[in-house]
């Protein structure tokens, strides 16, 4: 089973920026994809961007440009650079791994954009 721990989740300014980090527990080259979904209050799960074996990305209109997903296969690490944050931001974030049987989920992270 795989494990995330996602971090940099906190509090800041419209126009501001946060690094989100995903620990995963085994090798992100091992995965079929890596992704991060965020839930804002009374909204449904949403899928902001994504990063497949082969390296391909997606990213969600709404982010695109502003947002940067990365890994390092040497810590075993995903990134989420968010730049340019909007109070429509604000939602809890979630990493996922594809392992091609299941989709892992970590707990989460607040990131909360005031106006």
């Amino acid at each position: 089973q795989v494990q995330l721990v996602e971090s940099g989740g906190g509090l800041v300014h419209t126009g501001g920026s946060l690094r989100l980090s995903c620990a995963v527990s085994v090798s992100i080259s091992s995965l079929d994809g890596m992704a991060y979904y965020r839930q804002a209050p009374g909204m449904r799960l949403e899928l902001i961007t994504s990063i497949a074996s082969s390296g391909t990305t997606y990213y969600h209109d709404s982010v695109k440009g502003r947002f940067t997903m990365s890994r390092d296969s040497s810590t075993n690490t995903v990134y989420l650079q968010m730049n340019s944050l909007k109070p429509e931001d604000t939602a809890v974030y979630y990493c996922t791994a594809d392992n091609g049987i299941s989709l892992e989920r970590g707990r989460g992270t607040q990131v909360t954009v005031s106006s």
